[in-house]
């Protein structure tokens, strides 16, 4: 049976524009996912493109063209992408629970995102050039059947402090928004622009400290995609 708090501790809602045609992603169990992203507009005007994989028994794929708007609610979930080397790379999709097709774009879009979990990895923190305080901090969200999902955060300023001193093991719950970030990696002296997931935190609360997350767990995972 579905356990209900599970289903609780990760549920994000996100409106936008979808700015790629779904295609189809894989097959469980005889039922199609599709994969396709949507543009969802910060308050700054600056846009975020967010990648989501949604059930074939949820909606007509061929109603989600292009400049469709949509409201999606569902959950922030990572997977292990090997790409025919040693090490993983963490990718991130936010998986549809619920999705509707909206007549107009809203004033202002919808990107929220809740988080109960555990620190799975020492958080990071520095400053950027500029003086702003940051903390990266990998969280362990559980999921129904014993699997978890593995979500980078980031923090900035005073909650960036905070954070820098909670411990592997420690249950936090989070409110925050999800956003991609565009970067660059060295691989044979090649560049390549790249895209990032992660929650950008606004809120934290800290419950207690369980050390019952393995840091070693993560330590190979590079967080993004390509």
């Amino acid at each position: 049976m579905f356990d209900e708090d599970v289903q609780e501790s990760n549920v994000v809602t996100v409106t936008g524009k979808v700015v790629e045609e779904c295609v189809f992603s894989h097959n469980i169990y005889g039922e199609g996912f599709y994969a396709f992203k949507i543009s969802s507009k910060r308050l700054s005007d600056q846009y975020d493109i967010l990648p989501i994989t949604i059930s074939e028994r949820l909606v007509d794929k061929g109603s989600l063209c292009v400049d469709t708007l949509v409201k999606i609610t569902g959950q922030l979930r990572s997977y292990n992408n090997y790409n025919n080397s040693k090490a993983s790379r963490l990718v991130l999709t936010i998986f549809a629970r619920e999705i509707n097709l909206l007549p107009e774009e809203p004033e202002h879009a919808e990107n929220t995102i809740l988080l109960n979990g555990y620190i799975c990895k020492n958080p990071i923190y520095r400053k950027t050039p500029f003086g702003r305080e940051i903390s990266d901090v990998l969280v362990a969200v559980n999921r129904a059947y014993h699997k978890s999902d593995y979500i980078p955060c980031i923090a900035w300023g005073r909650n960036a402090r905070y954070m820098q001193n909670l411990e592997v093991g420690a249950e936090i719950s989070i409110q925050g928004r999800v956003q991609s970030r565009f970067y660059q990696k060295k691989i044979d002296e090649v560049i390549e622009e790249r895209v990032a997931y992660e929650v950008s935190v606004s809120k934290i609360e800290v419950h207690c400290n369980k050390n019952n997350v393995s840091e070693e767990e993560t330590t190979e995972l590079e967080i993004g995609v390509d």
